[in-house]
């Protein structure tokens, strides 16, 4: 596992492509300052140039939170003026992670509070610890979910559930995450279980993954011929890919495909 320190992020490069990235600013339980969004940015963009990434878990390098969500003491110093001109720094932040080509996976041990839970809703997939806690509960200080709730959490949950939790800024537990669908699995360590589950989808084709994912994002809100017409091109560029020779080639000699991937 090799490592490289940017300001507030880590990213640590595990075996066969996968690269957690941790959120590092222990001391404000990985509350989102503009310094730390400018690193969470930087981290996503490097990303997804980096055609040796196959799977990407987000961690926290804190023990009992996740991320709380933005920086209220940087924001309550704020003008006016000065969040009007924070905010598309933020939101692209947001979207770095969002946008990603592969899978990704959300390790959410602790508290996922306001932004923290909408960083795990910028990812695919959401492993839970056992003692997770997750809220958004920005309309019980005057604001609304900024970075993605309304929309994320409706289009997982489905929007009567999602205005549950919005409306009320009630704290929902790993448990009852994982039964209205906000979490995917419940494990005893979120980040040991988001790992695993990284592993295991690296070990398919990169080809075939990045399609998967590409078709299930693009074509997920429109209407259903559209979205085939989207499959089908994405299918087409996998089946007469390298990785689907090698694919086939290794289940007729019964060993592990060697992808060739992305190159």
């Amino acid at each position: 596992m090799t490592s490289a320190t940017t300001p507030l992020i880590r990213l640590e490069r595990h075996a066969d492509g996968v690269v957690e990235v941790v959120l590092d600013r222990p001391e404000a339980m990985n509350a989102v300052s503009t310094a730390m969004a400018t690193a969470l940015r930087g981290a996503g963009e490097e990303l997804r140039d980096d055609t040796s990434v196959r799977a990407v878990v987000l961690s926290s390098s804190h023990p009992k939170a996740f991320c709380v969500g933005a920086d209220l003491k940087e924001r309550n110093s704020l003008s006016d003026d000065e969040l009007r001109a924070q905010r598309p720094g933020n939101r692209v932040a947001y979207r770095a992670l969002l946008d990603l080509p592969v899978p990704t996976v959300a390790a959410v041990g602790g508290f996922a509070m306001g932004g923290g839970c909408e960083l795990a809703l910028t990812c695919d997939l959401i492993v839970a610890g056992e003692g997770a806690v997750f809220a958004l509960p920005e309309v019980s200080v005057g604001v609304i979910p900024g970075a993605g709730g309304t929309q994320l959490l409706a289009r997982r949950v489905g929007r009567s559930r999602a205005a549950d939790a919005v409306f009320t800024a009630r704290r929902l537990d790993a448990q009852e995450a994982y039964r209205i669908g906000l979490a995917d699995r419940v494990v005893q360590d979120a980040r040991d279980g988001a790992l695993e589950l990284a592993a295991g989808i690296a070990r398919h084709s990169p080809i075939g993954v990045r399609n998967a994912k590409a078709a299930m994002r693009v074509g997920l809100d429109l209407p259903l011929d559209e979205g085939l017409d989207v499959e089908d091109a994405r299918w087409h560029d996998t089946a007469f890919s390298a990785d689907r020779a090698e694919g086939v080639r290794a289940f007729a000699e019964k060993r592990a495909p060697r992808w060739p991937g992305l190159g």
